[in-house]
């Protein structure tokens, strides 16, 4: 799994791109945000471990991938993660109001869930 994580770093999307500028070298709030880390059996987009978030990018495959998101947002709440998730249009066209949601959602434990 850890080579399909380092293949998945190395092919980043143009939205994985754009919000990783934004959230690496503890950019957003002095947190520390890795990409594409594991969780269990799964990869994430990005992690905040010092905050229990995780941040996923969702793409149009994902209307039809809903019940996989569903059981793995359930598994990794049950790890004691919040789950934000944003569209990738949404990052493209709509990058600092991205980042200010993962910012409030930073200091609101209740904020979790798709953001349109």
């Amino acid at each position: 799994m850890k080579s399909y994580a380092q293949d998945l770093r190395n092919n980043a999307t143009e939205p994985e791109r754009v919000l990783w500028n934004r959230l690496r070298r503890r950019q957003l709030a002095g947190l520390k945000f890795r990409r594409q880390h594991e969780i269990g059996r799964y990869i994430c987009d990005f992690v905040c471990l010092e905050a229990s978030m995780i941040v996923e990018l969702d793409g149009s495959q994902h209307v039809t991938d809903a019940p996989y998101d569903a059981n793995r947002d359930a598994f990794l709440r049950s790890a004691g993660f919040r789950v934000l998730r944003f569209w990738n249009g949404d990052v493209l066209s709509q990058t600092d109001s991205v980042v200010e949601t993962i910012y409030e959602a930073l200091y609101r434990p209740e904020m979790e869930g798709r953001f349109d």
